[in-house]
């Protein structure tokens, strides 16, 4: 099949550092390519990739100090696409909304797998004004607030199975990865570290949105001695980072659309301890793989118990539900599904 995927371009495809979007887009295309498929990538000039790269611009756009407006190189790719639409098979969109009106003018079959939260009230406008678009959830929680949108699956998010290798013996720390951010909730951790008296080390990443926020709430609780803060990481230390963790916090406070660092603990055997809050429950299998929680004395219960999840068991539900394999498999079926559609909606447009 000719594919196209379509990244966004703040980050490289795979990430430097952060970004879990543009990973997963990589682990996609990687697996398709591998598994025979003529794939085209469209994403920043500094990312990696088998498939055919096609970059409207050198650097990824967060870390190219001379980029001042993101939207310009994202305008210039989606046209690149759209001249291009006639070369694919399928076009497989990353690109939240921002491609909508094009896309609803394509005749080639496509769709729009969407990375981020929804449920801010202004998103709802878009929705209803192209509703004909078909889009790809990555978890069910995440189409909650646009539930009629014209959702065609939900697809969960996968890793290859070789990424990460089974610690089958836990560290002496407690561990957390994400952004600082107030939904974030590294506060949270912060707490229940000290209260159970365990390490916790933080490898973080702080966007210049965050800084205000970073500076006041959480900077002056990184002095505990228990409080260790490593900074933003990559992929190739995540290994060592949470495999050696006897369990990831994840203690958000909003509707968390997937969270790509609860299934990269779970492949390294490493629990879960995660409040009840968007794809938690989807992800996470409650006295399985982890703790799924309401509370910070639940919190604080799941770390004394947090022996009783079997490492081994944490690797074997990764293996069965988030290989990107299994993604890829996922991702396949619904293309070639839409390319029937389509090829079925231009024959009934030719009948006089």
């Amino acid at each position: 099949m000719r594919i196209a995927e379509v990244a966004p371009l703040y980050e490289s495809v795979p990430p430097q550092l952060y970004g879990g979007t543009e990973r997963v887009v990589s682990y996609l295309t990687e697996e398709l390519v591998k598994q025979g498929h003529d794939v085209t990538l469209f994403a920043s000039g500094d990312s990696e990739t088998a498939a055919k790269l096609i970059s409207p611009c050198k650097k990824s756009l967060r870390l190219d100090p001379d980029c001042r407006d993101s939207l310009a190189a994202h305008i210039v790719m989606l046209d690149e696409v759209y001249r291009r639409a006639k070369d694919f098979e399928f076009i497989h969109f990353h690109t939240d909304y921002l491609h909508f009106a094009l896309a609803s003018r394509m005749s080639i079959a496509h769709v729009t797998t969407l990375h981020g939260r929804l449920d801010l009230p202004e998103l709802k406008i878009v929705y209803r004004q192209f509703p004909e678009l078909p889009l790809i959830s990555i978890s069910d929680d995440q189409r909650r607030p646009i539930w009629w949108a014209n959702w065609r699956a939900t697809i969960y998010h996968g890793l290859p199975s070789d990424l990460y290798r089974l610690h089958p013996d836990p560290g002496k720390y407690l561990a957390f990865i994400g952004r600082v951010s107030p939904e974030k909730r590294l506060d949270r951790a912060i707490e229940l570290a000290i209260d159970a008296g365990v390490p916790l080390r933080i490898a973080a990443k702080v966007d210049e949105a965050d800084k205000k926020y970073f500076e006041s709430e959480i900077k002056p609780k990184l002095d505990h001695p228990l409080i260790e803060w490593t900074g933003e990481i990559g992929e190739h230390e995540k290994q060592e980072f949470l495999g050696n963790a006897i369990a990831l916090l994840f203690l958000i406070d909003w509707p968390e659309p997937f969270g790509l660092v609860m299934i990269e603990a779970m492949a390294c055997g490493t629990p879960v301890i995660a409040f009840n809050a968007g794809s938690v429950p989807e992800v996470i299998d409650d006295g399985s793989t982890g703790f799924v929680v309401k509370n910070m004395d639940q919190a604080r219960n799941a770390v004394r118990n947090i022996e009783t999840i079997g490492r081994e068991g944490c690797r074997r539900v990764f293996e069965r539900r988030f290989t990107a394999d299994r993604m890829a498999a996922d991702y396949l079926a619904q293309f070639s599904l839409l390319i029937k559609q389509s090829h079925a909606c231009l024959s009934a447009a030719d009948v006089p």
